[in-house]
């Protein structure tokens, strides 16, 4: 008999009982459907041990790295500490040690933390400032010894947290930082797999970090990268990713304009029209995609239905009405 705890509660699981089945004896509130490992309903996380690999099967390999299961077909085969998606778990706290500003609306923020903290480049956290407002933004970094997170912060029109971090945020300035989130990153073992990366406006920064944990982890396939915008001043680090492409011979990056006529090696268009036009099939790619929900929603249809699986197709919307990311 394992023992099932989430929050302060601890049940028995029965030896004929899955996860679910002993969360809904025990009157826990639960999402569920299917029941057969089918819609996903149920997924959960184990916050200490690995989950059995058959409560993993058909999840996107950086959920399972995260130690996301399927509460409907999971028989712990040990005892689970476990929670829900929309569970936040401990924060930790982080001070303001560089603020730079990229573009006339975009700043690059720099916070320093000394608790322990595991992310992966390309996921997102929440960011709370001293009176509790909150907003989520996805990290532009790989972990280091530095101990450090690195944000492309977009201040928005009425944006109450970006006008905030771009006007009156100081060095030395602290914030809770909570655990991070999200599925939009790089995972090793596929080295040789093509890499094709969209981005538009700030959605630069989690492909950024995507790309330097790539190369970080010796990925040998191509890596495409497209970064577009309706206007020039809303395309940033541009000469540092040419250098990377020139440094590195399977980078390649493409910077798109869609708003005014290309100038200084830019590309007329929008970045995934630009993208997909350029690739043939996308059959045994990998991609990722970041920025705007319509750019983000539609071209994961058009990549799926140019080939790539939509196992290997990763997204990160950043919804701006919401003043997210």
């Amino acid at each position: 008999m394992r023992s099932i705890t989430i929050g302060e509660s601890t049940f028995s699981c029965q030896p004929d009982e899955t996860v679910l089945d002993t969360l809904l004896r025990e009157n826990v509130k639960v999402s569920y459907g299917c029941r057969q490992g089918l819609c996903q309903a149920c997924m959960m996380r184990s916050l200490d041990t690995p989950p059995p690999v058959s409560a993993q099967s058909g999840l996107k390999d950086t959920l399972q790295k995260q130690k996301y299961f399927l509460a409907c077909v999971c028989h712990p085969e040990q005892d689970m500490t476990i929670a829900l998606p929309n569970q936040q778990g401990s924060s930790v706290e982080a001070v303001v040690v560089k603020k730079q500003r990229l573009t006339p609306d975009i700043v690059h923020l720099v916070l320093e933390y000394q608790a322990p903290f595991e992310f992966f480049a390309g996921q997102f956290v929440n960011l709370k400032r001293t009176d509790g407002l909150i907003r989520s933004y996805s990290i532009a970094n790989i972990p280091h010894h530095k101990n450090t997170l690195e944000f492309h912060i977009r201040r928005l029109p009425n944006g109450q947290f970006s006008s905030w971090v771009y006007d009156e945020l100081e060095l030395g300035a602290q914030l809770s930082v909570s655990e991070a989130q999200g599925s939009c990153h790089y995972l090793p073992g596929r080295a040789e797999q093509p890499l094709l990366l969209i981005g538009t406006g700030s959605g630069l920064a989690p492909l950024y970090g995507i790309i330097a944990d790539a190369l970080a982890q010796e990925h040998s396939g191509p890596i495409h990268l497209f970064h577009g915008s309706r206007d020039v001043n809303g395309l940033y680090m541009i000469d540092e990713m040419r250098e990377l492409a020139g440094k590195f011979a399977n980078v390649h990056y493409t910077s798109c304009l869609s708003g005014e006529e290309s100038d200084s090696g830019h590309v007329r268009g929008r970045a995934h029209d630009v993208a997909l036009s350029s690739i043939e099939t996308l059959n045994g790619w990998r991609v990722f995609l970041c920025g705007h929900p319509e750019m983000v929603n539609q071209t994961k249809k058009m990549a799926f239905m140019k080939g790539a699986s939509m196992a290997d197709i990763y997204t990160d919307a950043f919804h701006v009405m919401q003043e997210n990311k």
